[in-house]
């Protein structure tokens, strides 16, 4: 996946602007695809420029000028060309497995220590996660139904979450023998 899909998929929901596109990304995406602010609008550009989205000014008062980005007819077939095909999955690119892989050259305290952090920083984005979860819960119905594809990608970053705290746990209790 590239983040030029991301940011179309974002854009075909709802228009926005750059800033926009980078709190969906720490408020929804950014649980399973990460982007900075530098990345998103270097991307903006050259979907842009390719005719895949288009761009609306909108004057601001005392502010600078707002540009709002909207996914174009060419922009929506791209994106259904994407969406068509098949994904390669993901391979894990992960520093900690490989300090712990090779961390038999150091105190092991600090494995456990690190190993505490992370699991720290996965429990906060799992109950960040549960939060969503329960207002989706609460949506009637039809809302339900409309952001069914949405819940599907929400499961798997809970389930995902859960999964690393059970390892978490198992790890730190073998690092502890």
């Amino acid at each position: 996946m590239s983040l030029k899909h991301a940011i179309l998929v974002l854009l075909e929901t709802e228009p926005g602007s750059g800033y926009d596109l980078l709190k969906q990304f720490n408020q929804g995406l950014g649980y399973f695809w990460n982007a900075s602010h530098q990345q998103i609008y270097q991307q903006l550009k050259g979907l842009l420029d390719n005719g895949l989205i288009s761009c609306q000014i909108h004057v601001q008062d005392a502010k600078p000028d707002k540009k709002v980005y909207e996914i174009t007819h060419q922009g929506i077939e791209e994106l259904k060309k994407w969406l068509s095909n098949s994904v390669k999955p993901n391979k894990t690119n992960d520093a900690l497995l490989v300090k712990l892989y090779g961390g038999h050259l150091i105190e092991e305290s600090k494995l456990t220590d690190e190993l505490l952090e992370h699991q720290a920083l996965h429990q906060k984005t799992l109950r960040n996660l549960l939060e969503i979860e329960k207002t989706y819960l609460r949506l009637p119905t039809a809302k339900q139904t409309q952001y069914k594809l949405p819940y599907l990608t929400l499961r798997r970053g809970i389930i995902g979450e859960q999964a690393w705290l059970e390892w978490a746990d198992e790890a730190l209790n073998s690092l502890k023998k």
